[in-house]
C-alpha cells in the first residue's frame, strides 16, 4: 500500500522551565484519498504532530514524508503539495467571500482573471455564490468555517490538514462542513482530520489513530476500534421482574454464559459472537417460555467506549488493531 503520509518516530519536547513532551515515539501511515481521524485528549498531541507534518515546527528526533516529499529535509516541496486549516477560519471579515478567494489565489501567485475564475468555482462548490458579495463578518459560523476550506483548495493540495474544524458550530453548520469534506475526498484529496468529537471522527473517518501521551496508542477503522472492546452485547428487558430469573437461564442457554441481571431495569446483558443467531434463538426460546419482553437487541461498542478505553491510562502499551 502506498502511503501519503508517514511519520517514523516522531519526538518533540517543548523547553522551558516546565518542558513538555509533546510527541514521543509518534508513528502514523496515512494511505491516500481518505479520511484519515487523529482522536486523543487535551495534550495528547494532536496538534503538535499537525503542525510537524505540515512544516510548521520542526521536531527533535524521527522522521516524516508528506505526499512524497520528506518534512525535515524539504519542507518548500510539502508546503507546495499540502493546506492547512486551523480551528478557527482565517479569512478577512471586511472583505466579500469573492474578493477573500481572490486574494487568496494572487497571493498563490495565480494571475487576476484565473484568480477570479478558481474563486467562482470554489464558491460554487461550497455552495457560497449566493452570498459571494457579502462581507464574510455577516456569514454564519459555518459559511466561514466553508469559506476557509475553500481558502485551502485554491491550489488543489494533495492533503489538507483539518485542526479542529467544526469547534463552536452548531449541528446544521457542522453537517454542511462535514458534506463539504466528504466532497474533497471524493476528488482525491488526503484529509488528515484531528478533532475531539468522536461522532465527527466516527461519521468521517476512513480509519482513526487514538493518540495518547504523544504516541498512537491504537490505530484501525472505527468499526476495528469498537470490535477490539469485545463482543457484541444481546440486550433484554422483561415486562414482569418476577420472571427475569426464568429469563436469565434461558439467555444464559443461549449464549453458553450466565448473563449480567439488572433487577432495577428488569435488564439482561450477555456477550454474542453471531450476533443475529443469538438474537433469533433468545426471542424464540422467550416466545417460547411466555415471557413477555419490552425491549430487546443487539448493543455494539461505540467509539465513545473505545476511546475512553484507550486513553484510560493504557497509552504505555500500543494496542494494534488491523482491518
Amino acid at each position: 500500500m502506498t502511503f501519503t503520509i508517514v511519520a517514523e518516530g516522531l519526538y518533540k519536547r517543548y523547553r522551558g522551565a516546565h518542558g513538555v513532551t509533546a510527541l514521543d515515539g509518534f508513528d502514523l501511515r496515512v494511505p491516500g484519498g481518505i479520511v484519515y481521524g487523529l482522536l486523543g485528549p487535551n495534550g495528547a498531541g494532536k496538534t503538535t504532530a499537525v503542525r510537524v507534518l505540515s512544516t510548521l515546527i520542526g521536531c527533535d528526533g524521527g522522521r516524516a514524508e508528506v505526499a512524497g516529499a520528506d518534512v525535515l529535509r524539504d519542507p518548500a516541496t510539502v508546503r507546495e503539495r499540502i493546506a492547512l486549516a486551523g480551528q478557527y477560519a482565517a479569512v478577512d471579515e471586511l472583505l466579500s467571500g469573492r474578493q477573500n478567494l481572490v486574494l487568496f489565489g494572487r497571493l498563490y501567485g495565480l494571475r487576476p482573471a484565473a484568480a477570479r475564475r478558481r474563486a467562482d468555482e470554489l464558491l460554487e462548490r461550497f455552495g457560497l455564490s449566493d452570498a459571494a458579495g457579502r462581507s464574510a463578518k455577516d456569514y454564519s459560523g459555518g459559511m466561514r468555517r466553508r469559506l476557509d476550506l475553500a481558502s485551502s483548495l485554491i491550489r488543489q493540495p494533495r492533503v489538507l490538514f483539518l485542526d479542529e474544524p467544526t469547534t463552536g458550530l452548531d449541528p446544521r453548520s457542522r453537517n454542511q462542513v462535514w458534506d463539504a469534506i466528504r466532497g474533497l475526498v471524493a476528488d482525491g484529496t488526503t484529509v488528515l482530520l484531528t478533532t475531539q468529537y468522536l461522532e465527527e471522527a466516527d461519521q468521517l473517518a476512513g480509519r482513526i489513530a487514538v493518540v495518547d501521551a504523544g504516541r498512537v496508542v491504537a490505530e484501525g477503522s472505527p468499526d476495528d476500534l469498537k470490535t477490539a472492546l469485545g463482543a457484541d452485547r444481546l440486550e433484554v428487558v422483561v415486562r414482569d421482574a418476577g420472571r427475569l430469573g426464568d429469563a436469565a437461564d434461558l439467555v444464559a442457554r443461549v449464549t453458553g454464559g450466565r448473563p449480567d441481571v439488572d433487577t432495577d431495569q428488569r435488564r439482561l446483558r450477555a456477550p454474542v459472537t453471531d450476533r443475529m443467531a443469538a438474537l433469533t434463538a433468545v426471542v424464540g426460546v422467550l416466545q417460547e417460555a411466555g415471557i413477555a419482553v419490552a425491549d430487546i437487541g443487539i448493543h455494539r461498542p461505540t467509539l465513545d467506549e473505545a476511546f475512553l478505553q484507550l486513553t484510560g491510562g493504557q497509552a504505555a502499551q500500543r494496542v494494534a488493531v488491523t482491518a
